[in-house]
């Protein structure tokens, strides 16, 4: 059964939460604060985490922070009352997948929840990804492990990370516009921030490419979006 790992301090909408999700067939673990959500996690990785940015103990930054540094690689969609973009843009360089905005619809976070387990597991329909490994520069992708390496050396890659540098090398050196990348990558575009495609290529940028503001491979296409060139 999917895991659901929810980590919400109000107990009211942590039981709202639960309630639905566990309606729609998933198995929910809550936490109360930050650190009880990162022992969740470690314990028993989940499928998905829900993770509020307004935590006590340690906030939803620390938590998500500590987890991708230690490799946790589970899609994680966090909570946030604040409508600062700036805070959603953190949240997404940190190694968020996606971000509700407090008030939020049920169905609307549902639907965000089976976009990442889909994006997490794209054999779940019973169809097998044929390996592939291929290389640009010094990078070389095994899409068989979704394992990257640059230089023989491993690089940790967030998960909408690696399927963002996917498509790009999908399209063989074409151009793909933001929207396209946002329809392929996170599964729908109306409501996802106009810069999350943006931030995810520049985390790209710096972990594949020493953060060069020249460079070789990533490639911006003004006005229209980006291509992966080998």
């Amino acid at each position: 059964m999917t895991r659901i790992l929810v980590v919400e301090d109000n107990a009211d909408l942590a039981y709202g939460l639960r309630n639905n999700l566990e309606i729609e067939g998933y198995q929910v673990d809550v936490a109360e604060d930050g650190p009880e959500g990162m022992a969740k996690a470690r314990r028993n990785p989940p499928d998905v985490m829900i993770l509020d940015l307004m935590l006590p103990g340690a906030d939803g930054f620390r938590v998500l922070k500590t987890l991708r540094d230690e490799g946790a690689g589970f899609p994680v969609l966090i909570l946030t009352a604040r409508g600062e973009e700036t805070d959603k843009v953190r949240g997404l360089k940190l190694g968020a997948d996606d971000y509700v905005t407090k008030p939020f619809g049920v169905l609307e976070l549902l639907a965000r929840v089976e976009a990442l387990l889909r994006r997490a597991h794209p054999g779940g329909n019973g169809t097998k990804e044929s390996r592939e490994v291929f290389r640009f520069g010094e990078v070389e992708v095994d899409t068989a492990t979704r394992t990257v390496t640059k230089a023989g050396r491993e690089v940790t890659l967030a998960p909408k990370e690696y399927d963002l540098l996917l498509a790009l090398f999908k399209r063989q050196g074409a151009v793909a516009s933001r929207i396209d990348l946002m329809t392929q990558v996170w599964g729908y575009s109306a409501a996802v921030l106009s810069r999350t495609v943006d931030t995810h290529i520049a985390e790209l940028r710096r972990k594949l490419e020493n953060g060069s503001p020249e460079p070789k491979h990533i490639l911006t296409v003004r006005k229209i979006g980006y291509r992966l060139q080998s």
